[in-house]
């Protein structure tokens, strides 16, 4: 009969760190084969030879509006350099090292039907939440002695925000669904099964405790994207996704969680571009106090809620 629990597989690599080590070098090699085939792709897509993609890709993330078929071309380099730099990487990592199938990434048991439900919910209830820690992170103001780090990193954030600004600008269904592919899915593919279906996975096992376990890896899962304001948030969410693997002992419902938290924005950037909304996700500060309070105790409660159902349930997960 064959094992059903992940964590009684027996890895080619001897000890967690050994392995994770083998896993950041399968990382790197896919990191360099992505960007390696992503100009590869484009000189195809935008009919250039690679000398003159590559000094394209240089003013497509400068000024990517003058660029024609910009927008696919980054849909593309974002793509492409994502499934070679996690997914791919940590599938093969699993399958070769590990030995394990993609049923071990999760138990044998699914959840009950409301419990996908209540991720849906929380992750949603839970932004008014976040809508605060992103204020406080934006606002973070480092001493003069590292004023030139901050410059790098503020220049380094409006670099990204022009990108962002551009992908997000769609007012078709066309590169909705597209978005929602590049964007959405492949990252919560990749990086919850990168992020919680191994990391976490190895450091409870070396570590035995959870709490740590996942709030180290939600923190290098935020780490990971140099977005430097926008670490805090993205570490909350991080460990809300594995909090909700950990105790639902299932790695589909913490892609279904980052899925929904990304698409949810994709999809009011779309209606706010169109017109049918006239907020602006994007641009939205901190919301009112009482509605962080009212998202603070509805998420508490889902949360207690799934965490109930994970303790009176086999996770899988040893203890």
């Amino acid at each position: 009969m064959q094992n059903s629990n992940p964590n009684l597989a027996v890895s080619r690599v001897p000890g967690t760190w050994g392995s994770l080590l083998v896993l950041v070098g399968f990382m790197l090699i896919g990191m360099a084969v992505g960007n390696v085939l992503a100009v590869m792709v484009l000189a195809v897509y935008l009919k250039a030879d690679t000398e003159s993609v590559t000094s394209l890709l240089t003013q497509l993330f400068a000024e990517p509006e003058k660029i024609p078929d910009g927008w696919n071309a980054l849909m593309i380099m974002q793509g492409t350099v994502h499934f070679c730099s996690y997914l791919l990487p940590t599938l093969i990592y699993w399958f070769y090292i590990e030995r394990r199938n993609i049923r071990q990434f999760s138990t044998e048991r699914t959840p009950a039907w409301h419990i996908w439900g209540l991720a849906f919910l929380l992750v949603l209830a839970f932004i008014p939440v976040n809508s605060k820690f992103i204020e406080w992170n934006a606002a973070m103001d480092l001493p003069d002695a590292l004023s030139g780090l901050e410059k790098w990193m503020r220049d380094k954030e409006d670099q990204l925000s022009v990108m962002t600004d551009f992908l997000t600008g769609y007012d078709s269904l066309s590169q909705l669904l597209i978005a929602l592919f590049v964007v959405t899915l492949l990252p919560a593919l990749g990086e919850e099964a990168l992020f919680r279906g191994v990391i976490q996975t190895k450091l409870f096992q070396e570590l035995r405790n959870i709490h740590v376990a996942v709030w180290l890896s939600a923190a290098i899962f935020s780490a990971i994207h140099f977005q430097f304001y926008g670490f805090l948030p993205r570490m909350m969410l991080g460990a809300l996704f594995g909090y909700l693997y950990y105790w639902t002992g299932n790695i589909w419902v913490a892609v279904l969680a980052h899925f929904v938290n990304n698409g949810f924005v994709l999809v009011m950037m779309y209606l706010h571009n169109v017109g049918i909304v006239k907020i602006n996700i994007e641009e939205a500060k901190s919301m009112p106090f009482i509605l962080i309070l009212a998202s603070l105790v509805v998420s508490t409660v889902i949360l207690g809620v799934i965490k109930k159902n994970g303790e009176t349930a086999k996770t899988g997960f040893t203890t």
